[in-house]
């Protein structure tokens, strides 16, 4: 179910599609983050309409220790190009999914 345009949906188990934009910005969010990450689990999701769709993906990169991403894919026209567009680093596996 999609949200509103704008708003930020309610979070759902990643699957593969999210597993693979994941995949797709790892080494961005290690150089962003100064580290690398042996472990790079999607976990859940939120995502939100906009111009295209923002991801906001909490990933387990081992241990107890999670990051959130966001993603921005672009509209098809535009070629459904995959942006991190940011990433906070210190989250747990309890620590609910917020825009940021």
């Amino acid at each position: 179910m999609q949200s509103m345009c704008g708003g930020v949906g309610e979070a759902i188990d990643a699957n593969e599609e999210i597993q693979k934009i994941t995949d797709s910005v790892k080494s961005k969010a290690e150089t962003k983050a100064g580290k690398t990450y042996d472990v790079f689990t999607a976990k859940s999701y939120k995502t939100q309409l906009v111009a295209g769709t923002n991801y906001f993906i909490k990933v387990h990169v081992g241990g107890d220790e999670h990051i959130h991403l966001r993603v921005y894919k672009t509209l098809p026209c535009h070629g459904e190009e995959l942006q991190l567009s940011d990433l906070q680093q210190a989250k747990s596996h309890h620590d609910p999914i917020e825009y940021f």
